[in-house]
């Protein structure tokens, strides 16, 4: 089961929204938590069953808003009024262009985040970098998001229900391979 991954520095997971991407990088980041990650994931706020925006979770126990149906004007994706000087704000108290850890883990290169040309360039920095990024990056959409799947130092990696679980372990394995080049 992907047997390029060790050729490739960079793991990008993709799929459907709801197939598990984010409970896949976060089982990761915990798996490989001796190794000292940075990043950060994304949880939906939820109110009485209804999805009300998404909540910005760092590694490192830093909270941010990055969107929510009460962020009134522009910019907007679907229902949800994108907080771009909050998100960019949570980004500077990250400082990922200056970490020394070897794993940095982000979630996810998606329309909303997309939305921050200083999120574009922490991307494209990263990848560029030493370290080795794990993100999650939509399944459909144009730019960045475009840019990043075409990479030949990237591995991207499309997960399901069914394949979620099956992956950790195939994952961990890897990565830890690709640390200790």
């Amino acid at each position: 089961m992907h047997q390029d991954l060790p050729l490739r520095r960079h793991i990008l997971l993709t799929g459907p929204p709801g197939c598990g991407k984010t409970t896949l990088l976060k089982r990761l980041a915990d798996e490989l938590r001796m190794l000292h990650p940075l990043g950060f994931y994304t949880e939906e706020i939820r109110q009485q069953g209804r999805r009300q925006g998404f909540r910005l979770v760092g590694l490192n126990g830093a909270m941010g808003l990055l969107a929510h149906v009460d962020f009134h004007g522009d910019p907007r994706v679907g229902k949800y009024g994108v907080a771009v000087d909050r998100f960019e704000g949570f980004l500077n108290t990250q400082k990922l262009e200056q970490v020394v850890t070897p794993l940095v883990f982000i979630d996810e290169i998606g329309k909303m985040e997309c939305l921050s040309s200083r999120f574009v360039d922490l991307v494209r920095h990263l990848l560029d970098s030493p370290q080795i990024l794990i993100a999650t990056v939509a399944l459909k959409g144009g730019g960045l998001i475009t840019e990043v799947k075409q990479r030949p130092d990237v591995a991207l990696i499309e997960v399901d229900p069914g394949t979620r679980d099956r992956l950790v372990g195939v994952l961990v394995k890897r990565i830890t391979a690709l640390v200790e080049r």
